[in-house]
């Protein structure tokens, strides 16, 4: 990797997967001269000090320095790699090889050009890896978090016909759609979950430092409090008593929902089915889950992935465990003999349309072009209603919030309003 100068090199350092999977490299500092006798300095992954020095010097460069990067204080740097940076790193890998660009070429491009240490680090891995002889889908195959079988899948098939730059323009686009879907629908769900949360926190706020200061001045007035105060009161009272409980088991509830969200199917299975239950935010997630069916089918089976094969990886990627359930039993009928848009009929979750163009699209051998509209129109319905949504749900917050605070004030003015009437 040339030096340039004035600025300093950055490359990576330890590869994210165990050792055992792939080459171990450790980040060195060097500081050296070139031929002119001018400072440079940079940092560069290698295997160790000696290779490194090597290295530089085939470069034209004398080093000096060389030693291990220090670690960082607080632990390893860098943000998680998110799915995100995976699709930013499909499409920059597409582009440059679509245009010619050797791939441990392009590798050491990304890699030298992302600003999150952990990203370099997988991309340096990769190239070590291509570069000893590896290839792209076994490099990924090292890196099961990052690239799920969808993905390894796909450049699989897209080494072994030769189309390996046409698939991974493929998956770019892909992964930038379906991030672009979980987008939408985060919007959806994360607007209201922030709102009623302050509604909560209001509540609590009013209920912990404003209502005891009403409680002393009806203590003064000495009269009979409406049933209503005397509730909000005592709802106060709890609450200044027993806040550490109260947080504790809102800590515990959330802690036990994610816990058996994560670690329980069944549980995961109900959550997902009362959701599809749910009005509007129902309809907008069965629109996702088909959206994400359609284009990941359709992107798969582009790639030439055989079509059982390819909804095996399908049902994963629906996002909702009613749907990985009903794809699952559409990959066991197609593979005995039935047709998509029959088997599809059989699990009672696609609308009529869907089925119908995946029908044309199996008649005419064009399916991966129908299922590519089918996701277009379902994306297109999942935005709009996430859209209507926000317009929908804001005045129903407000509504929401006036109820809960107003009924507080309303509750500690009442005695006010009593007395008032009887003098």
């Amino acid at each position: 990797m040339a030096a340039t100068r004035p600025a300093v090199k950055k490359a990576a350092a330890t590869p994210a997967h165990p050792p055992r999977l792939g080459v171990q490299l450790v980040t060195f500092v060097w500081e050296g001269t070139d031929k002119r006798g001018m400072k440079m300095k940079g940092e560069q992954a290698a295997k160790n000090a000696s290779l490194l020095r090597a290295e530089l010097r085939r470069q034209g460069i004398t080093p000096t320095v060389v030693k291990p990067k220090p670690k960082p204080l607080f632990g390893s740097a860098g943000r998680k790699i998110s799915p995100k940076d995976i699709a930013i790193f499909s499409r920059q890998l597409a582009t440059m090889m679509k245009s010619g660009v050797p791939i441990t070429t392009a590798l050491e491009i990304i890699a030298g050009g992302n600003k999150n240490p952990r990203m370099k680090e997988m991309v340096d891995s990769l190239r070590l890896d291509i570069e000893s002889g590896t290839s792209l889908s076994e490099a990924i195959a090292k890196h099961p978090v990052q690239f799920d079988e969808l993905y390894r899948n796909l450049v699989k098939a897209g080494e072994s016909a030769g189309v390996l730059e046409t698939v991974l323009d493929t998956i770019a686009s892909y992964k930038e759609d379906i991030e672009s879907l979980k987008g939408k629908i985060k919007k959806a769900l994360f607007y209201p979950a922030v709102v009623i949360a302050v509604a909560i926190l209001v509540s609590a706020v009013l209920l912990v430092f404003v209502v005891p200061q009403f409680q002393q001045v009806f203590k003064a007035f000495n009269a009979d409090l409406p049933a209503f105060t005397k509730m909000i009161i005592a709802a106060s009272d709890f609450m200044i008593a027993y806040w550490w409980a109260v947080f504790l088991g809102l800590m515990a509830a959330i802690g036990a929902f994610i816990w058996f969200k994560k670690r329980s199917m069944a549980f995961s299975h109900f959550l997902d089915r009362l959701i599809l239950r749910l009005p509007i935010l129902g309809q907008i997630m069965h629109n996702a889950a088909i959206a994400r069916f359609s284009r990941t089918l359709a992107t798969t089976f582009k790639a030439g992935v055989p079509l059982v094969e390819a909804l095996d990886t399908v049902a994963g990627a629906t996002g909702n465990t009613v749907y990985e359930k009903a794809v699952h039993r559409i990959r066991d009928d197609v593979a005995v003999g039935y047709q998509v848009n029959m088997a599809m009929k059989q699990v009672n979750l696609f609308p009529h349309m869907v089925m119908q163009m995946t029908a044309i699209g199996e008649e005419a051998g064009a399916l991966d072009t129908m299922l590519f509209k089918v996701a277009e129109f379902y994306e297109q319905e999942v935005n709009n209603a996430v859209d209507a949504l926000s317009s929908l749900i804001e005045p129903v917050i407000m509504i929401f919030i006036g109820i809960v605070v107003g009924a507080m004030v309303v509750g500690m003015y009442l005695p006010v309003f009593k007395l008032a009437a009887a003098m």
